[in-house]
C-alpha cells in the first residue's frame, strides 16, 4: 500500500498580466520521490516551485501539507538579507534554539568548502550557491524544492551534490537544465506545458519520447478538427440561406467547433537557431606554444601548448577558479600570456557569448539591441524583419518594447544568442551558454554548433551537452595544469585516470604525445629551411589577402575595371588555396621537427 502524499496541489490557478501561467495544476508527492519538474522557459517551473513551497500567489485551487511535514526551497537567486555571515544564513533553517552551534552547520560549510565566519555579500556565484544549498539541506526537510541547484556550480561540486542527492531520504523536486543530472536523479518527470501538469512514472531518459508521443497525438487530433471544420463550413456557405431557420443548431455547433480549436493552444514554437556559414579563415585557427599564466601567487597555466583548427569543438572544464575563461581569453588573444606565444590564423573573426552578459543593456529593448532605431537586422548578412526574427527565439510580441531588465535569465540567455548568431563569424567562443536556457532551446544551440561551419571554443559544467558536442576537451586542474583529451566529459572521465599518471590523450592529429627522452634527430637541410621560411611567406599572403578583400570592397571596382575586378578576384581564390597549403606544409613540418625531438 503506498503512502499518503506529503505534499497536494489541486486546481492550482496562476495568471499573469491576464495570461493563464497554471490553469488547474494538480500533482501529489510521496514521501521518498524524486521527481524532476521540465518545461519551457516561462512555462512556470519557479512559479508552480513557490505555490508548492507555500507562498500565497495562486489565483485558485488548494495545497495540503501533510501536518508535521517540513518543506525546503532553493530559490534561483538566494537572499542573504539580514545574515550577518555565511554560517548565520545556514543556520537560520534550523529551529533558533540550536542555531550556528548546532554540529550539522559546521559539518555541512566543511564539507562544502565554505567559511562560516564570511560576509554573504563576499562570495562569489558559486559560493552564495553552495550556502544556499547548505541553508537547504542543513535540516534535513521531509520535501525539497530544488530551483536550478547545478547553476554557477563547478563539476566537482556537480558531482558531491549528486551523490548527497542519491544518498537523500526525504523527497524533492528538481528543475534544471542540466539534463545529465536529472537522467542520475530523477525517477518521475513533471511536464508542465501549457498550463497543465501531466506526469510520467520513468526517469528523464523517457521523457523526450513520451512528451513526443503527446505531441504527436494531439496534432493529429487538431488535424482531424480541421478537417470537420472546413466541412462543416462549406455545408454552411452552400446551405444557410435556405435552411437559415432550421438549421441554427448546426451552424452553432460549428461555432463551438470553431472555439474549440482557438482554445486548443499548440505547442509553444520551437526557437529557431542558426548560425549561417562562416567567413572563409585559414585550417589552423590558433597555434600555442608552451604559454603560462599567473595571477599573483596563483598559477593558472603553465607550459601549455596546442593547435586548434578550423571545425574543430573544444571543450574547457574545470573547478570554479581553476581559470578556464583567462584560458580561453588567452586562446582569442584578448590576454597576453606571461610567457610563450598565441598565433591566431588568417581572417579569423570570433564572435564571443560571455557567462556575464554583459553584452545586453537593461535599459534597452531587445527590438534596440537587435536593430537599434531600424525595423530589420542583418542575419548572415541578409536582412530580416526584427519582429520575425525575435518570435524565432519564442520571444513574445509584447516583449519586444519592454526593457531587458524585464526578462527571465532563459529569455535574456536566448536574446544574447540571437545578437551574436546574427554577425559573421568563423569562430563562436562561448562561456557557460547553456545556463537557464531549457532543453528545446539547449537541443537547438546544440545543432547550430554542430552544424557550424567555423571552430567552437566551450566553457562549460554541462556534462550532456560537451558529450553532444566537443571534438575535445581541456581540463583545468587548478594547480596550473591543463592536459588536452580526446572527445567530451565521458572520455576525459574515461581517459585521465589517477592524477599523477595523467597522459593526454590524441587529438586527431594534433596533440603532442608524451615520449620517452631518445637522442635528437634533426629534419634535413631543405626541411629546416623551409619551416624558417613558411611563417614569412605565411605573413605575406595573410597581408595580401586583407589588401585584395579591402580591393573588392570597393563598390566602383567593377564598374570602373571590370578586368581588373576579375583578376584580383581570382588571385584572391588562389592566395587564399595558397594559405591553407601554406598553413598545412609548416603544420607537418613542425609536428616532424617535435616527433624527431627537434
Amino acid at each position: 500500500m503506498s503512502s499518503a502524499p506529503l505534499l497536494t496541489l489541486a486546481g492550482i490557478k496562476y495568471h499573469l498580466g491576464g495570461q493563464p501561467i497554471l490553469d488547474g495544476v494538480d500533482l501529489s508527492i510521496a514521501p521518498g520521490e524524486r521527481l524532476s519538474l521540465v518545461g519551457r522557459n516561462g512555462a512556470g517551473k519557479s512559479t508552480l516551485l513557490r505555490i508548492l513551497a507555500g507562498e500565497p500567489i495562486a489565483d485558485g485551487g488548494t495545497r495540503f501539507l501533510q501536518p508535521g511535514t517540513t518543506v525546503a526551497a532553493l530559490p534561483q537567486e538566494p537572499d542573504f538579507t539580514g545574515h550577518a555571515s555565511v554560517a548565520h544564513y545556514v543556520a537560520s533553517a534550523l529551529p533558533h534554539a540550536l542555531g550556528v552551534s548546532d554540529y550539522r552547520v559546521e559539518a555541512l560549510l566543511a564539507e562544502m568548502r565554505l567559511e562560516g565566519a564570511r560576509a554573504p555579500a563576499s562570495l562569489s556565484g558559486g559560493e552564495a550557491r553552495r550556502a544556499a544549498l547548505a541553508r537547504v539541506l542543513v535540516a534535513e526537510p521531509d520535501v525539497m524544492l530544488l530551483d536550478e541547484p547545478t547553476n554557477h556550480l563547478d563539476l566537482p561540486t556537480i558531482e558531491w551534490l549528486e551523490e548527497k542527492l542519491l544518498g537523500w531520504r526525504g523527497a524533492y523536486v528538481l528543475v534544471s537544465h542540466d539534463r545529465r543530472f536529472l537522467a542520475n536523479l530523477a525517477r518521475a518527470v513533471l511536464w508542465l506545458d501549457r498550463g497543465i501538469v501531466r506526469r510520467l512514472d520513468k526517469g528523464y531518459a523517457a521523457f523526450e519520447g513520451w512528451s513526443t508521443e503527446i505531441l504527436e497525438r494531439e496534432a493529429t487530433e487538431r488535424h482531424k478538427l480541421d478537417r470537420l471544420i472546413e466541412r462543416e463550413t462549406e455545408w454552411a456557405g452552400k446551405s444557410i440561406r435556405a435552411r437559415r431557420t432550421r438549421n441554427e443548431g448546426r451552424l452553432r455547433a460549428l461555432a463551438e467547433l470553431r472555439k474549440q480549436r482557438r482554445q486548443q493552444i499548440g505547442p509553444v514554437g520551437r526557437a529557431v537557431i542558426e548560425t549561417g556559414p562562416a567567413e572563409q579563415s585559414g585550417a589552423l585557427a590558433i597555434t600555442v606554444r608552451n604559454i603560462s599564466k599567473r595571477w599573483g601567487d596563483k598559477v593558472i597555466v603553465d607550459d601549455f601548448s596546442t593547435r586548434i583548427f578550423r571545425h574543430d569543438r573544444i571543450g574547457l572544464i574545470g573547478p570554479n577558479g581553476a581559470g578556464k575563461t583567462t584560458l580561453l581569453r588567452m586562446l582569442i588573444g584578448e590576454i597576453e600570456p606571461d610567457s610563450g606565444s598565441v598565433k591566431l590564423g588568417a581572417n579569423l573573426m570570433p564572435v564571443v557569448i560571455d557567462q556575464r552578459r554583459t553584452a545586453l543593456d537593461p535599459d534597452k529593448t531587445p527590438w534596440e539591441i537587435l536593430a537599434d532605431r531600424n525595423d530589420h537586422v542583418s542575419v548572415q548578412g541578409r536582412p530580416r524583419h526584427v519582429m520575425t526574427y525575435l518570435r524565432e527565439y519564442l520571444f513574445r510580441d509584447e516583449q519586444a518594447r519592454q526593457p531587458v531588465r524585464t526578462l527571465s535569465g532563459g529569455e535574456r540567455n536566448r536574446l544574447l544568442l540571437a545578437k551574436a548568431l546574427a554577425a559573421p563569424s568563423n569562430m563562436l567562443v562561448l562561456d557557460e551558454p547553456t545556463n537557464d536556457l531549457d532543453a528545446d532551446t539547449l537541443d537547438l544551440l546544440q545543432e547550430a554548433i554542430g552544424d557550424y561551419d567555423g571552430t567552437v571554443l566551450l566553457v562549460s559544467h554541462d556534462r550532456d551537452f560537451l558529450d553532444r558536442l566537443v571534438t575535445s576537451t581541456i581540463a583545468l586542474e587548478g594547480d596550473g595544469t591543463a592536459i588536452e583529451y580526446a572527445g567530451g566529459y565521458s572520455d576525459y572521465l574515461a581517459q585521465r585516470g589517477p592524477r599523477e599518471t595523467l597522459v593526454p590523450a590524441p587529438r586527431k592529429e594534433k596533440t603532442i604525445q608524451v615520449r620517452e627522452s631518445t637522442p635528437a634527430k634533426r629534419l634535413g637541410y631543405k626541411r629546416e629551411r623551409a619551416l624558417a621560411e613558411l611563417p614569412g611567406k605565411i605573413d605575406a599572403l595573410q597581408a595580401e589577402i586583407a589588401a585584395l578583400h579591402t580591393a573588392l570592397a570597393d563598390p566602383g571596382l567593377y564598374r570602373r575595371d571590370a578586368s581588373a575586378f576579375q583578376a584580383k578576384s581570382a588571385r584572391l581564390t588562389a592566395a587564399q588555396a595558397e594559405l591553407e597549403s601554406a598553413e598545412t606544409e609548416w603544420l607537418e613540418l613542425e609536428m616532424l621537427r617535435e616527433e624527431l625531438g627537434g
